[in-house]
C-alpha cells in the first residue's frame, strides 16, 4: 500500500446521489461515508513490498480494486469481480480527504507533463474509453452520443480520438452542446419534447446515415428508445447512463435488425492508455474542469454540482499548492 497526501478530486454524479439519496440501486449508505473517487495526489510513504512508486511521487488513482484474485481477475476483466473495493462506493470510503491509503498497483505515476488536474480526470475518461471500446469505435465510424453531462462528453473526445468520422450529441442543455461542440462533437441536437423516433431521425440526417454505434449516458428511457431506434442494423448501442431499474424499450426493433446492446460497469485496464494519451497530448481534458474549490468548501461545491452548473467541478485538498 501507499500513503498519498490527495490533491485533486473531482465530484461526479454519482457522490451528488449518494449525498442526496443515500443510495445507489442495491449500493446503499449504512453510516458515514467519505465520498470522491476521482483523484490524484503524492505519494508520502511506500509499504515495504512496494518498489515502483517513491516518496514524492505524482499518481493518479484507479478507485476499484479486486479483494481477491478470482476467475474475472484471471481475464482481465476485474472490474467485474464481486469482491471489488471501489472509493465512495457504501460501505468503501472514497479519497475527498487530505491523506488516503491506497493498494500500490492501481496508483499510476503521472509523467511531469500531466497535472493534477488531468490525473483525477483519468477516472472519467477511462468510462469513455472503456465505453468505446465497448463500442467497436475505429476508423470512419459515425457516432451518436446521447447526453452531454461529463461522461458524454468523454465519450465525444475518446470517440474522435478513436477514429470516428463524425460524432453527433444530444442534450436538453444548449451550454453543454457548447461544451460538446468546444470538445469535437461535429453535430448538435438540442432535444425539447421531440418522441424518440424523431430524435433518431434527426441524428441520421445530420450523420447523413444511421450511426454504426450509440452511446447512451442518460439512462432515461425516452433516451434508450432512441437509441435503439437511431443505431444502424446491425450496430451496437452502449448502455453508460443509469436510470431506473426497470426500463421499457423496444426490444423487438433491436433484435430483428440485430443492434447489439451491450452495458458497461465501469473500466479496466484503461489507465496506462489514458496517461500514454495524456502525456503525448494527444487528448486534451482541461476544457472539462469549469469550477475550482479548495476542501473546505466542499459544500459549496457539491451544491454547485448538484444544481448543474459548469461541467466537471474540482477540489483541492493540498492546501499547500498554490497552482490552479
Amino acid at each position: 500500500e501507499v500513503l498519498l497526501r490527495m490533491h485533486s478530486v473531482g465530484i461526479c454524479g454519482s457522490d451528488v446521489h449518494y449525498w442526496q439519496h443515500g443510495r445507489i440501486g442495491d449500493f446503499v449508505v449504512k453510516g458515514p461515508m467519505v465520498l470522491g473517487h476521482e483523484a490524484s495526489g503524492t505519494v508520502v510513504k511506500v509499504g515495504s513490498g512496494v518498489t515502483h512508486l517513491k516518496p514524492g511521487d505524482r499518481v493518479a488513482i484507479e478507485p476499484g480494486v479486486p479483494r481477491e484474485m478470482d476467475e474475472f481477475c484471471k481475464t482481465g476483466r476485474y472490474n467485474l469481480s464481486p469482491t471489488l473495493f471501489f472509493c465512495a462506493t457504501p460501505p468503501d470510503d472514497g479519497n475527498l480527504c487530505r491523506f488516503y491509503k491506497h493498494h500500490a498497483s492501481y496508483c499510476y505515476k503521472l509523467p511531469d507533463n500531466v497535472t493534477f488536474e488531468e490525473g483525477a480526470l483519468i477516472e472519467p475518461l477511462s468510462v469513455g474509453i472503456h465505453a468505446c471500446k465497448r463500442g467497436g469505435v475505429t476508423l470512419g465510424s459515425k457516432v451518436f452520443v446521447s447526453g452531454s453531462g461529463p461522461i458524454g462528453l468523454v465519450n465525444v473526445l475518446v470517440a474522435k480520438m478513436m477514429g470516428a468520422a463524425a460524432v453527433v450529441i444530444t442534450d436538453l442543455s444548449a451550454s453543454r452542446l457548447q461544451k460538446a461542440k468546444e470538445v469535437g462533437a461535429d453535430f448538435t441536437i438540442q432535444v425539447k419534447n421531440e418522441s424518440p423516433q424523431e430524435v433518431a431521425s434527426k441524428v441520421e440526417s445530420l450523420l447523413g446515415c444511421m450511426p454504426e454505434i450509440t452511446v447512451e449516458c442518460t439512462g432515461v428511457q425516452a433516451c434508450i428508445q432512441a437509441g435503439i431506434y437511431a443505431t444502424r442494423s446491425g450496430g451496437t448501442l452502449v448502455l453508460v447512463g443509469l436510470g431506473p431499474d426497470m426500463v421499457t424499450v423496444p426490444i423487438v426493433n433491436a433484435a430483428v435488425r440485430e443492434v447489439d446492446i451491450r452495458g458497461i460497469f465501469r473500466y479496466c485496464n484503461t489507465w496506462p492508455v489514458a496517461i500514454a494519451l495524456l502525456a503525448s497530448k494527444r487528448i486534451n481534458v482541461k476544457p472539462l474542469v469549469t469550477h475550482r474549490f479548495p476542501l473546505e468548501k466542499a459544500l459549496e461545491a457539491f451544491e454547485t454540482t448538484k444544481r448543474g452548473e459548469g461541467v466537471k467541478v474540482m477540489l483541492k485538498c493540498d492546501p499547500t499548492d498554490q497552482n490552479p
